[in-house]
Parts: C-alpha cells; structure tokens; sequence
C-alpha cells in the first residue's frame, strides 16, 4: 500500500474556525499568565533540564498541539508573538492576548454575516489610531533610575541584574550593542568592547558549528569583502589559502555568491572542517558600499572588486583581509569585536555618521 503524506487535508465550515481559534486561545492562555511585571513564570519541557522562564515570545514558541487545524492557530499566534520581538523587543505578551482578541471578535463578526474585508479594514483604522494614542502617550526613558527600573522588571525583579544593565546601557548609549554570554565565574560582570553589527546572517546553515547553536563563532579571524557576485571557487582560493598558512579562520562578506563555489566551500567544511563561513553583504547598491567600505574601515581591510580599487580576488594578499579578534554570526546578524582598523579613521568615520544621523532628524 502506498501512503500519500504530502497529500493535504482540506476542509471548511464552523468546525475549522473553531479549531483554529481552540488553538489560539491555548497559546494565549499560556503565554497570558507571564504579562506584565507579576506575570507567573511558565515551566517548558526540553531535551536536559527543564527551563523556567516568564518571556513571552520564547514560551509562545515552545508550544505545538496534535491537532493539525488548531496547531494553525498556535502559528499564527506564534507569528504575532516573533514579529513583536523582532520589531519591539518586548511586549510579545500583549501583543498575543490582544491578537486573541482581536481573531476571535473578528470570527464572531464573521459568523453573524460581517464582511472580512470591512474588519479588516476596521481593525487597521483602530491600530493607526491606537497608535497616534500610545505614542502620545508615552514617556522616553532618559534617566539611570527610569532605566533600572525597566530593566529589573524585565529581569523578573532581580535588581542586581537591573543595575548591571543600566550601567552597561550608561556606558555605550542607546546605539551600542549588548551581548550576555554566560561566564565561568559567579559574578556578574560587563566589558566594553569595540565593535559593529549588522542584519545580515549565515547564507546556508551548514556552516553553523554543531557546539555553538544555531551560530558560527570565530576568534582571530580573517575578513574578506567583496562588492561583487562571487562566481567560482578560484576566486576565493587564494584567500582560503592564505586562511589555512596563518591558521585562522575566513569570513567572507560578498554581494553574493554562486552555488558551484558555495558548495566547495560547505563540502570542505564538513569533511575536512575548514573554518570558514559566507555572509551576504547588508544593503543594496549604494548603502552596500557604504556599508563594505564601514566593516573595511573597522577590520582593516579592503573591499575587492569595487568601483575605486577595482583589485580582484585573484590579487589578494595577506595585508588585504581584514582581522577580528571575534566574531558572531546568527542567521539573521553578524557581530564583530574588536577589528583591527586604524583608530583614527574609526573614530573619524563615527563622527561622519554622528553628523548625517543629526542631518537626517
């Protein structure tokens, strides 16, 4: 016998929607429970111990039920709670118990002969309007003390941890970038650390080291910045070359780069464990350069193959690749430390952004 189970299952009528909207109250349910600075902490079964934890979003995601049709609820809820992270970076409680409230008024509405599109069409009014209010009604954080009590909330009321972070947001501005790593001590402590980061990950997950999660992690690494398409293996060899003599790993930042050279490079890495990873290079035209010429500024590189040096890849040589100390890369950013540019161009660069950031408000 053969079992189709690419086939879909495709229904309609009553029973759907309530399904659906089953699904989203049981998400709603629990992640409910964590809002606000009282909220109650959520016990989430995972391989090894289990994890406590009142965050939202990271609750939302652990949720998943047998039921197909309700588990669409669960995603599109889930879609809520991931999208508020990402543009708020908190809030994913409220945001999934108004998104309950708002499908399951909208059914409702619908149920009774309301037109989808007028809902919809309502429900973007109210949010445009909802909108103007808050921002009204909002008051900009500015001082230590309205920051220290932001930030131990968010810790779950450990005022240790608050004090931490508003020295930590004190030290590098509201611009600065914070990453937490867990320690090898029982103190808690904060290093400056000078650096750049920019929303642009991995191209393929493959090049993710199997001991970090879902990121690549290099120390004494090697930059290699390319404003144009990368089209063959050859192109990189001399680089990768040069990598393998010094012992250190590559980072190659490029416009993009072609699936033949792509998969020499994702081969090498899992047979024989060559310590490289590709980035696409953040922006587009312009700001593409713009951005190449600031990651060059800070790692001390060069950009290959752009309008001003035109220099190819084939040409490379040890002193054109950037260095930095430290390197993290997720799949959707890319974190450098301490690159080893010159100060003075940094610094003058940095004043140079000050200036058009001033110019554009």
């Amino acid at each position: 016998m053969f079992l189709r189970f690419y086939a879909k299952d495709i229904r309609f009528g009553f029973n759907v929607k309530t399904a659906v909207i089953r699904g989203v109250d049981v998400l709603a349910d629990t992640v409910a429970v964590t809002m606000g600075p009282r909220g109650r902490n959520v016990i989430l079964e995972q391989f090894g111990a289990p994890k406590i934890t009142k965050d939202g979003v990271t609750v939302a995601k652990c949720i998943e039920l047998k039921d197909r049709f309700q588990n669409i609820g669960i995603k599109l809820m889930q879609h809520v709670a991931n999208t508020t992270n990402l543009e708020a970076g908190d809030g994913t409680s409220t945001a999934t118990v108004l998104a309950r409230a708002i499908a399951k008024s909208g059914f409702d509405q619908i149920r009774v002969g309301a037109n989808p599109f007028e809902i919809r069409k309502g429900v973007q009014l109210a949010i445009t309007t909802a909108k103007q209010e808050l921002i009204k009604l909002s008051i900009p954080i500015s001082t230590p003390s309205e920051i220290e009590q932001v930030a131990t909330i968010s810790a779950n009321g450990d005022q240790s941890v608050g004090k931490l972070i508003t020295t930590a947001i004190r030290k590098i501005g509201k611009d600065g970038v914070v990453v937490i790593k867990s320690g090898k001590t029982l103190n808690d402590d904060i290093k400056i650390i000078e650096g750049l980061e920019f929303d642009r990950g991995y191209i393929s997950p493959h090049f993710i080291k199997s001991n970090k999660g879902c990121k690549v992690e290099f120390t004494n690494a090697l930059v290699l910045l390319s404003q144009k398409k990368i089209f063959t293996a050859r192109e990189i060899l001399p680089s990768l070359e040069i990598a393998h003599k010094q012992k250190q790993p590559l980072v190659i930042i490029t416009e993009d780069i072609d699936t033949e050279p792509l998969s020499v490079l994702i081969v090498n890495k899992i047979k024989i464990g060559l310590q490289v990873v590709v980035v696409k290079a953040p922006g587009f035209g312009n700001h593409m350069k713009k951005s190449l010429a600031d990651i060059a500024t800070v790692t001390g590189g060069i950009v290959f193959e752009d309008d001003t040096n035109l220099i190819r890849l084939e040409n490379v040589l040890p002193q054109s690749l950037g260095n930095v100390d430290e390197v993290i890369i997720t799949r959707k950013s890319t974190i450098m430390l301490r690159g080893h540019g010159d100060k003075d161009e940094i610094e003058q660069r940095l004043q140079e952004i000050a200036s058009d950031l001033k110019s554009y408000k």
